[in-house]
């Protein structure tokens, strides 16, 4: 189980919508903490049901800045302690995890003579709850120099605020792995600017709940920040391919020969370990073999903008990659319309049948029409 945090930077067109969908599709977490949506809650709730199984709750933008929201799968019971322009604040009940903790999604003032009300929210935050605590976002800040490239310097004193504010919470960061700065400016070479501006910040307590958790700086598209991805347990990572966490796809289900490919990967290895490693290596395969061009062709490309975030880009560079993001996003809906066909012809295979499946979706379709 994972949760994924990012700044998108408006979801008010058609396109920023589909872009989310599509990167929730793939990385498949079970909580979501989203800043910058540029929404208000009416207009959230209006797209929430086209990013997936999830419920949610929103926080109004400031005419069009600013907007976060939480989202949850529906098997997690999570209860809302606060909220304001700058943060939600809930605690995890069931779904993540055998006890209960606290998530917050956090977003930090972006002007620098604000910053400081970042960290007396936080400080403030801290005493409201003596659970395990996990803070992810956006806090636009860094802890180090280290954590910047290009630019002028960052004022020491601004940097150390952070740091103060981290220590009376009683925080540290969760060991990552990716590219290390999540946010960049997009202009070219010398006026380019990229920073480690998004994290996720964990009291000992929550460590010690989850020992082997992660984060994964994924690949940065559509939006100037990377998402960010935590897993929770070992077993969400187990194997890499790629550079990226092997994920069970939920397609592949729908297909007899994934089982036999399961089965036959299982023989291998000594260990639970290296059978999933082996199962994991042969689904990639047959995955490949089976679902055709565009998803090999999809991957190319993402390979390619894996590089291209990398650097600091020259005028031609951030052309083609704007150029790549473009076709990333057609060969994405592409993709989209496999899996809508191939959800219609398994509705039409076992949705007319007498089963939970059938009588879920009757269901579902009586309280629209109510």
């Amino acid at each position: 189980m994972s949760i994924l945090s990012l700044n998108c930077r408006g979801l008010g067109n058609p396109s920023a919508v589909g872009n989310l969908r599509d990167l929730l599709r793939r990385e498949a977490p079970s909580l979501v903490f989203l800043s910058e949506t540029k929404l208000s809650s009416g207009e959230f709730v209006r797209i929430i049901s086209r990013l997936g199984d999830f419920y949610g709750l929103s926080v109004d933008s400031r005419g069009r800045s600013g907007g976060l929201a939480l989202l949850w799968k529906k098997d997690i019971n999570v209860v809302l302690s606060f909220m304001s322009l700058h943060h939600i604040d809930v605690i995890v009940r069931r779904g993540l995890g055998e006890e209960e903790w606290r998530c917050t999604g956090f977003y930090g003032w972006p002007e620098i003579q604000n910053r400081h009300l970042s960290w007396s929210l936080l400080e403030s935050l801290t005493a409201q709850s003596t659970l395990p605590w996990l803070c992810l976002g956006d806090f636009n800040e860094i802890l180090l120099d280290s954590e910047k490239m290009g630019g002028n310097d960052r004022a020491s004193w601004q940097m150390e605020n952070f740091r103060n504010a981290v220590n009376v919470c009683g925080f540290h960061d969760v060991p990552f792995s990716g590219y290390e700065f999540t946010y960049d400016n997009g202009r070219e070479l010398q006026d380019n600017v990229q920073c480690r501006l998004d994290r996720a910040l964990v009291t000992t307590s929550w460590s010690n709940l989850f020992l082997d958790a992660h984060l994964w700086n994924l690949d940065r598209e559509w939006s100037d920040h990377a998402p960010i991805k935590l897993t929770l347990w070992r077993r969400d990572s187990v194997q890499q391919l790629g550079g990226k966490p092997f994920r069970f796809e939920q397609i592949w289900a729908s297909e007899a020969e994934c089982e036999e490919v399961i089965a036959g990967a299982w023989l291998y290895g000594a260990n639970l370990e290296t059978k999933v490693e082996a199962c994991a290596a042969n689904l990639k395969k047959w995955s490949g073999r089976k679902f055709g061009p565009i998803f090999r062709e999809l991957k190319k490309k993402r390979k390619k903008l894996k590089k291209l975030n990398g650097a600091q880009l020259s005028a031609s560079q951030l052309e083609s990659r704007r150029g790549l993001l473009r076709e990333i996003e057609i060969l994405s809906q592409h993709e989209e319309r496999y899996w809508q066909q191939r959800s219609r012809a398994l509705w039409l295979a076992d949705g007319d049948r007498n089963t939970k499946f059938s009588t879920r979706e009757l269901q579902r379709g009586r309280r629209r029409i109510t």
